[in-house]
């Protein structure tokens, strides 16, 4: 298979082009075009459009000189960042970007069920930024194992630091932050530094946090009066997480939110958990039924909500 994911691609037969979204197999790949619609179609059938290159990447750098630094040199800044393809969403692509003024010979490992594959490895040249590999968003819980390893080069009297090697299985939670501005590549992602600075314990700090005053104990919020407990008002990365998780997290805020009802001392706290199938409704009820500081509950107002919340009194 020649193709990779995020490669723009022209259809032999049609006057159709796009770009890979998808490998299903040896022979097959899928295609989305511009009205974002995936079509399945045979590697054979399409080719490669020469010369585009995806915004946001630049080339490999190998055997160049190294540029001069100017201003102070930077020892600090290797990151991985995972942003979405400009042109078909579904797709993220793993961009290493070098914010040092070293140079980095880089290499990029996956791991599969014992299974192991080179898929980059390069010069990256100071305040650039390379992609070295493309995924299917959707398909996270069926990503490899990530091994990045990286030397650091420079012909100043610089002493350079030790090697990284890092290993990474990405899961749904690296995915729920907010997206922040990556380095050198101007847009938003998720970035992870592979050379964050080690943590120095202040033994002094650590002794005075045992000995808290009662000021500095932790604040509990007041909660609202209607808590929302769909999953997506709760995590942004939803979509990858399985129903056993989704469960484990909204009762977990309704525990968090009915102790802070409960300490505020409210007279009531509406708990919207949508109709469904009726699982995290009976959960709540069960749960509510044996609380000692609830007086009752009862299905609010059904001409606002149906079925889907839950009025909570409390004594």
């Amino acid at each position: 298979m020649k193709y990779k994911l995020g490669d723009f691609v022209r259809f032999v037969d049609e006057k159709m082009e796009g770009f890979v979204t998808r490998i299903i197999d040896d022979q097959m790949i899928g295609v989305t075009g511009e009205d974002d619609f995936e079509i399945p179609v045979l590697a054979s059938k399409v080719t490669t459009v020469h010369g585009y290159q995806p915004p946001g990447t630049t080339k490999n750098i190998a055997d160049v000189a190294e540029p001069a630094v100017t201003g102070e040199f930077k020892t600090k800044g290797v990151y991985i960042a995972v942003a979405a393809d400009a042109k078909a969403n579904s797709v993220v692509h793993f961009h290493l970007v070098n914010d040092t003024s070293f140079q980095l010979l880089a290499t990029l490992t996956t791991e599969k069920q014992q299974k192991f594959k080179g898929e980059y490895a390069g010069i990256i040249a100071p305040n650039t930024a390379v992609k070295i590999y493309s995924e299917q968003l959707a398909d996270l819980q069926l990503w490899p194992k990530f091994v990045f390893n990286v030397l650091f080069y420079t012909t100043l009297n610089i002493e350079p630091p030790a090697p990284l090697a890092v290993s990474e299985k990405f899961k749904a939670k690296d995915f729920s932050g907010t997206k922040k501005q990556v380095p050198i590549l101007n847009q938003p992602g998720w970035v992870i530094q592979l050379d964050e600075a080690e943590v120095i314990i202040d033994a002094q700090k650590l002794k005075e946090s045992f000995f808290k005053s009662p000021e500095d104990k932790a604040v509990i919020e007041k909660p609202v009066a209607e808590v929302d407990l769909h999953i997506e008002k709760l995590r942004n990365d939803y979509q990858f997480i399985n129903s056993t998780e989704i469960m484990s997290i909204q009762l977990a805020y309704f525990h968090k939110m009915l102790d802070a009802a409960v300490v505020h001392q409210l007279p009531e706290i509406t708990f919207i958990h949508g109709a469904g199938n009726g699982t995290l409704r009976h959960e709540l009820h069960k749960i509510l039924s044996k609380h000692q500081k609830i007086q009752t509950f009862i299905d609010a107002r059904k001409e606002k909500f149906g079925y889907g919340a839950t009025k909570v009194l409390l004594k």
